[in-house]
Order: C-alpha cells, then structure tokens, then sequence
C-alpha cells in the first residue's frame, strides 16, 4: 500500500462530489436528458480520476479534473440546459472540482520546491 499523502484527501472531496453529480439526476424531477447524462458521465469520470489519484497521484489526472470542473460550468450553455436548478447544481459543483484541482496541484508544486533550499543570487550580498 502507497503512503497517503495529505494532498489525497482532495481526491476524497473530489470523489464524494464526484457521487452527488451521478446521483443528482433523481433529484432533478424534470431535468433535461442531456444535462442528466452529462452530470452521470462527468460524475463517472471524476470518481475515476479521482480513485486513479488516490492511488497512483499524476499531475495529468488533476489537470484532466480540472478541465472536467470548467466543464460542468459552461455544459448547461453548450448541451441547453441554461436557466434550470440543474443548472446551477452542474455550476457549484463544477467549481468546486476545478477549485480542489488547482488547489491541489498547487499543493504540489509548492511542496517540491520547497524541498529545496533557495539558490543565492551570485554577486549580492
């Protein structure tokens, strides 16, 4: 079993929205079939890349969620769903999953350089 990085328990947030967006087409009565297949396809796909992370973390796998999150923002527009409760279900949880993305590549980013101690610029003293 790999060692949990800290990092991971964004994966575990991603995961758990990841839920909601499959299961959310029941709680839509009279959503439209291209935003309930839209939400259980992008929910599908996070949970994926979400366990994937938890796993074996690559930076692609937040870089693919995080296009995923801008895309439950603009979807309702693009698939015609505009002015619905779906709607602005798809837009919060959209930016969460692109807020948890960045936040966690830039998590990891600062951690590895970080690690190494700043270089001196030569000449200044």
């Amino acid at each position: 079993m790999k060692k949990w990085r800290k990092e991971s328990v964004l994966d575990l947030y991603n995961l758990v929205l990841a839920m909601f967006l499959v299961i959310s087409p029941w709680f839509f009565a009279r959503a439209n079939p291209a935003a309930a297949i839209d939400l259980r396809l992008s929910g599908a796909a996070i949970a994926i890349l979400s366990l994937a992370a938890m796993v074996a973390f690559s930076n692609w796998e937040e870089w693919v969620n995080l296009l995923l999150g801008f895309w439950l923002i603009v979807s309702p527009w693009i698939l015609g769903f505009p002015h619905t409760r779906v709607m602005h279900f798809s837009i919060a949880v959209g930016a969460a999953v692109a807020f948890l993305a960045l936040l966690e590549l830039w998590l990891v980013y600062d951690a590895a350089h970080t690690d190494s101690p700043p270089s001196q610029a030569s000449g200044t003293h």
